[in-house]
């Protein structure tokens, strides 16, 4: 189902009989009545779930889906029966829970979450959203108070921010059924909880969105932040989560985090996650990362390398000597790619030291003896002597 068919089917539920939201949380196991709202709604979570379900954007990881798997029935092991997780390669930082219990994991999300608990703290949140039926709510709400008229506008402007496809999809239900202030703070108190009930520090949500703002700082692009566009305010979020988390009632031997555990089953896809960030051309929002990510100490090499593509793509005053600082950076480092050196000659040519690249070239051949483009790195070495 494409956007405009998405739109027109909403547009149409939206004018359907109104019924009244039960006024208690889901329960596990629990399915709506076919004559209701709440029925109508699940119908068009499960056509998309059917198309998500076959697309190429799901990622076919089952140790991450596993793992994914095992942090949410931890969080919540009375409903984890019930809920389908799903790895979308979207490189920015997102997550949904829709109401008939698909959840759908960003790899920009996983990206950017420095452990655990600060994970596990996101999928609470979502969580706490599907229990206590807060997009249904949503839904109902804009029936009572509107009309299919305006459930287009919504729609038709969520759609045209600049996504497209699935993507543009996601973001235009995101903004029909956005939540309420209210309803996040609830989330935000009701997932602090059960992430500490779960044994994770809750201080790190608070934490995750300080980490998130300084990317958002220097963000251009009003479309790559969907996830802050149905949140409160970012100051006003990240006192909240502080002080949740100060009042959450957590005994003193509650501190997990969880970072190796949490870096070992996602570090293998570095690779291509840090790939895909460079493809949103926000070099300042992926430069704060990459940063962030050199502090951590993880995977230096490969972090050095990507950090030296941002600045050879970007191409600002002083980036190539950035990049070959960083390159060098990068060959000092266990798991940097042998690309790095095929990267570090293309800069030093274009930097006019000749010598230099042949070298680096030479370099790039014998680290990659069967690289794809050897016949075009060695005719560069010939054209450079």
């Amino acid at each position: 189902m494409r956007a405009g068919a998405l739109v027109v089917c909403v547009a149409a539920a939206v004018l359907a009989a109104c019924t009244q939201v039960p006024d208690t949380d889901l329960q596990p196991g629990d399915t709506p009545d076919p004559d209701t709202t709440e029925a109508g709604l699940w119908m068009h979570m499960d056509r998309m779930e059917g198309e998500l379900r076959s697309s190429r954007q799901v990622v076919d990881d089952q140790a991450l889906n596993d793992y994914l798997e095992q942090i949410t029935c931890r969080l919540a092991p009375l409903y984890c029966g019930g809920i389908r997780i799903y790895v979308v390669e979207m490189p920015y930082f997102n997550a949904t829970m829709a109401p008939n219990g698909m959840m759908e994991v960003w790899t920009g999300l996983l990206l950017r979450v420095e452990n655990e608990a600060q994970l596990a703290f996101v999928l609470a949140h979502e969580l706490e959203h599907y229990i206590k039926r807060h997009s249904l709510k949503r839904w109902v709400d804009l029936q009572n108070k509107s009309n299919a008229a305006s459930a287009f506008s919504i729609l038709t402007s969520a759609a045209g921010v600049g996504y497209a496809g699935y993507m543009g999809e996601l973001v235009a239900m995101a903004s029909l059924l956005s939540y309420s202030r209210d309803q996040e703070r609830e989330a935000d108190a009701a997932g602090a909880a059960r992430l500490a009930k779960a044994g994770y520090d809750p201080r790190e949500s608070a934490r995750l969105w300080q980490a998130l703002l300084e990317e958002k700082a220097v963000s251009k692009k009003r479309e790559a932040w969907v996830f802050f566009s149905t949140h409160p305010g970012a100051g006003e979020r990240i006192e909240n989560l502080e002080a949740i988390s100060r009042d959450t009632a957590t005994p003193p031997e509650v501190t997990a985090v969880g970072r190796a555990r949490m870096l070992a089953v996602l570090t293998p896809n570095w690779d291509d996650w840090l790939g895909d960030e460079l493809t949103r051309g926000a070099f300042g929002e992926s430069e704060v990362l990459f940063r962030r990510l050199q502090k951590s100490g993880n995977r230096p090499g490969l972090v050095h390398f990507y950090l030296g593509e941002l600045y050879r793509k970007r191409g600002e005053e002083g980036d190539l000597e950035r990049a070959i600082q960083s390159y060098g950076d990068a060959l000092q480092e266990p798991h940097a790619p042998a690309r790095v050196h095929r990267s570090l000659g293309q800069s030093f040519r274009r930097s006019g030291r000749s010598a230099e690249a042949r070298a680096a070239y030479e370099d790039y051949l014998q680290a990659a003896p069967d690289a794809p483009d050897r016949a075009i790195v060695r005719f560069q070495i010939e054209r450079l002597r």
